[in-house]
């Protein structure tokens, strides 16, 4: 599964050469971090709104949006799925309570 988020980020990235006008994601990157993390929170709101809703289709729907989203930041930061994958990977295993009380203050 994780060569879908491998594969849209090669897409983020090619739409950082695009016009703003020809691409939404480009047109979010021409905006900035601002506008891409207004859209995030508007994405993270609905997707609540779906979990407390209960329906499980839209639960799905909104929480990819919520995703997408979320790898336009990471992309725009130069970040991409394998840093977040990466960072799972070292907390599997660990409880989380012993991985927060290992997070620096």
């Amino acid at each position: 599964m994780s060569d879908v988020l491998l594969q849209l980020a090669q897409v983020l990235e090619q739409r950082k050469q695009e016009p703003a006008e020809k691409s939404y994601v480009a047109s979010l990157y021409a905006k900035g971090i601002d506008a891409i993390l207004k859209k995030i929170g508007e994405e993270a709101t609905e997707t609540i709104i779906a979990g407390k809703g209960g329906d499980k289709q839209q639960i799905v729907y909104e929480t990819a949006d919520l995703w997408f989203h979320c790898m336009i930041l990471l992309a725009d930061q130069g970040l991409g799925p394998e840093d977040v994958l990466g960072e799972l990977q070292r907390r599997f295993g660990l409880s989380g309570l012993a991985e927060k009380a290992q997070r620096k203050s």
